[in-house]
């Protein structure tokens, strides 16, 4: 054989330059694309949504409920993402069917591949769970016809290896949401501050509150341009009526302060775990003095380096 035809033979076959599986091979995965792997597991009730809500906030690219066979083609979709999705996270739990035999088969997978892989499991007494579960007034996801105790020990026995092979083991037992949050952010969240992600909302009065909003501002203390014929036809995007709005007495000092108040308010955010706040700001009718205030406020915030939309819920509505 030619050293031309051992190469033909050693190497797969390509497409337009890229690499392909031959039938009946796993396609390889290129070293520098692997991406990092965290596999969230453990008791049910113990808070796997929350840890991975936290990686999802971290940038974390999260599956909920993936069955674990599937976990090496979720790896190699992410490696061809051309670093799109540098950091995935699993969470896999006793809901899917053959669990184990399927999760063993996966890891090995994941281990020829080259893969690194973390897993977390989230721990808890049963005591915790079984106050859990009652407080929600939802069964056990293994208690069957039993009680919710029963359910917690099937469960148990069953994540008894997976707890043993487990990178970190975090019981939450005695912590409430923004401590285990507080928790992943010292695991994973590195040298980086955790991002605050904010949607600054314009609304009107009349129509109702947002019910999602965290914070409510009301600009009906300034005098509305909707009594100026010659402003009344445009909204607070206007260059004339924005000047009007931040020309009234005050308007300057309230964007000030509670710019001020925001960067406050935002360090506790952090520090809470929270990762994405709502603040409304409102007027009249949700034209004129909300989004010029709205669109203000956003510009602030987007300068300290927060990730902020806006957003105007009523503008157009009359």
């Amino acid at each position: 054989m030619t050293e031309q035809e051992k190469q033909t033979r050693q190497e797969p076959p390509k497409e337009n330059g890229a690499q392909v599986s031959t039938p009946g091979e796993a396609a390889p995965v290129p070293e520098a694309a692997i991406p990092e792997l965290v596999i969230i597991s453990g008791m049910s009730g113990a808070g796997r949504s929350t840890a991975a809500k936290c990686l999802e906030d971290l940038g974390w690219f999260v599956v909920d409920n993936l069955p674990p066979a599937l976990i090496p083609t979720m790896v190699e979709l992410g490696a061809r993402s051309q670093g799109n999705v540098a950091r995935i996270a699993v969470v896999v739990d006793v809901r899917g069917r053959r669990f184990f035999d399927n999760l063993r088969e996966s890891l090995a997978d994941l281990d020829t591949r080259g893969v690194t892989r973390r897993i977390v499991f989230l721990e808890s007494s049963d005591e915790a769970l079984v106050r859990r579960f009652e407080s929600v007034r939802r069964p056990h996801p293994l208690q069957g016809d039993g009680r919710i105790v029963d359910g917690i020990a099937a469960e148990r026995e069953l994540l008894r290896e997976l707890r043993g092979d487990a990178d970190l083991v975090i019981d939450t037992s005695s912590l409430n949401v923004h401590e285990l949050r507080a928790k992943m952010d010292a695991q994973f969240a590195g040298e980086e501050e955790p991002e605050l992600r904010a949607t600054v909302m314009s609304f009107g009065f009349k129509y109702g509150l947002p019910v999602d909003a965290d914070l409510v501002v009301d600009m009906r203390f300034l005098p509305n341009p909707h009594w100026v014929p010659e402003l009344r036809p445009y909204t607070g995007l206007n260059e004339e009526v924005a000047a009007y709005v931040f020309n009234q007495p005050g308007a300057k000092e309230f964007l000030d302060r509670y710019t001020e108040l925001l960067q406050l308010i935002a360090a506790g955010y952090r520090r809470e775990g929270k990762r994405y706040v709502t603040i409304a700001v409102g007027c009249t009718g949700g034209k004129h003095r909300s989004v010029a205030t709205s669109e203000k406020l956003a510009a602030r915030l987007a300068a300290q380096g927060v990730e902020t939309v806006v957003v105007h819920r009523d503008m157009g509505r009359e």
